[in-house]
């Protein structure tokens, strides 16, 4: 059984070359994150729609509480002011759990390509440079690359553009690193399981050896960490990291 690893197929290219970016190419995490995102759309759609104060159907509770659930998320760990970062927190929480959830019918999580987390880390890092711009002015914020003394710029720079980087490695390489150890695990019990069933005498061995019986059980069960457990994990703690990261710039004064 052949393990493929070299990343998203790449569908079509176009042949215009842009500026910085060059070719621009229709891959499977773009068309995977379209489709999610069209998923999560039409799901708050049939949420939110014909909503009623009073006799709210089970429907309308689920979306109160999934909102609930956000505001006390930002507010309790940012604070009333930052009442505007729950869309943002919010879309990316879900966004984030459902690319990492998505591998479970059949199709590549967008996570697992690093210029997905990529785009998520360079927009949080200009949330928070324009924080810290906010709350120090254009002066405050690079002056601040000078403290404690002077020679520690550019150490201090390289502190800086590490956050993105951190960001986007973390969860990249723990999503990435489950697609990898899930399909090194079908590929060693699909060989056992020919293996083994090969051990039967006549049509009956040949039949089932064929049959890759044992990628059928243990591999649903490692799923429950690798891909439930590790899929919430990941996308809890970059949500995490991106509200405490931008309220610690609002009170860097």
């Amino acid at each position: 059984m052949d393990i493929d690893i070299t990343g998203g197929r790449i569908f079509y290219t176009f042949p215009i070359d842009f500026p910085v970016l060059g070719k621009f190419q229709i891959t499977e995490t773009l068309l995977v994150s379209w489709l999610v995102m069209i998923l999560i759309t039409g799901l708050c759609i049939w949420l939110t729609h014909d909503l009623k104060v009073e006799k709210i159907s089970k429907r309308q509770a689920v979306a109160e509480l999934l909102v609930e659930t956000a505001n006390k998320f930002v507010i309790g760990n940012m604070g009333e002011k930052f009442k505007k970062m729950i869309p943002f927190v919010a879309a990316l929480f879900v966004t984030s759990v459902v690319f990492n959830l998505i591998s479970l019918v059949g199709l590549r999580s967008p996570t697992a390509d690093l210029s997905t987390e990529a785009a998520w880390a360079v927009v949080v890092f200009i949330m928070i440079t324009s924080q810290k711009i906010k709350t120090n002015g254009v002066g405050g914020y690079l002056k601040g690359f000078t403290t404690p003394i002077p020679v520690m710029t550019p150490f201090n720079v390289l502190s800086e553009l590490a956050t993105p980087i951190s960001m986007a490695c973390r969860h990249f390489g723990n999503i990435l690193s489950g697609v990898v150890i899930n399909g090194l695990l079908y590929a060693a019990l699909a060989v056992a399981s020919s293996r083994l069933f090969g051990l039967i005498p006549g049509i009956v061995g040949q039949v089932l050896s064929k049959i890759p019986i044992l990628d059928v059980g243990v591999p649903a069960i490692l799923s429950v960490y690798f891909d439930w457990f590790s899929g919430f994990m990941q996308a809890f703690i970059f949500c995490m990291l991106t509200v405490m990261y931008i309220a610690n710039a609002a009170e860097e004064g």
